[in-house]
């Protein structure tokens, strides 16, 4: 919808720009107390205030943005003669969607995909400062006991796992590609 109208971009964007520009550890703290609430008011969900919830909600919506950008760039990159053609054979707009822009538009949609999902990485660690546990929490622990050891043993398989999915990802990119 965004890539049609541009009122709708313009208004999704400034909302995922304002939870962009939000720090990390604020996000997870504001996520807290409604999440909280919802625990206690409703108990079969098993979320809490703190823990894999607020976590996993706060890294969705730092995945928002990137994601959002590189499906929109995917989607504008796509030659206006190609969707012309496919409506001068007679296909409707959710044919011409599916069947021309998003195959056009997979390389650009996946690298945003990858920058999403390296930060992603990163940004689990942090997470572990409400509770979510994880390589952060050994991480953290170092840093408060001043033990260089365990902030190593945190901080590596971290920055292991975020350039395997990089690099993973620009395989799969390159395949896309060659197939083309």
């Amino acid at each position: 919808l965004a890539a049609r109208r541009s009122r709708v971009q313009g208004a999704l964007f400034a909302v995922l720009n304002l939870i962009q520009t939000l720090p990390s550890i604020a996000l997870f703290g504001l996520l807290v107390a409604p999440l909280a609430w919802l625990g206690e008011h409703v108990p079969g969900l098993g979320i809490a205030g703190i823990g894999m919830a607020p976590g996993i909600l706060a890294l969705t919506l730092y995945s928002l943005l990137p994601m959002t950008r590189g499906t929109l760039a995917g989607l504008q990159q796509v030659p206006a003669a190609a969707v012309d053609a496919a409506r001068g054979m007679g296909m409707g707009s959710w044919q011409i969607l599916w069947q021309v822009e998003l195959p056009l538009a997979l390389p650009v949609f996946l690298t945003g995909l990858r920058i999403t999902a390296v930060q992603a990485v990163g940004l689990a660690e942090v997470a572990a400062l409400i509770g979510a546990g994880g390589f952060g929490a050994i991480m953290f622990q170092g840093l408060l006991g001043s033990a260089i050891d365990l902030v190593l043993l945190g901080v590596i398989p971290v920055v292991a796992l975020a350039i395997a999915v990089d690099l993973l990802f620009k395989l799969i990119i390159a395949g896309v590609a060659r197939h083309d």
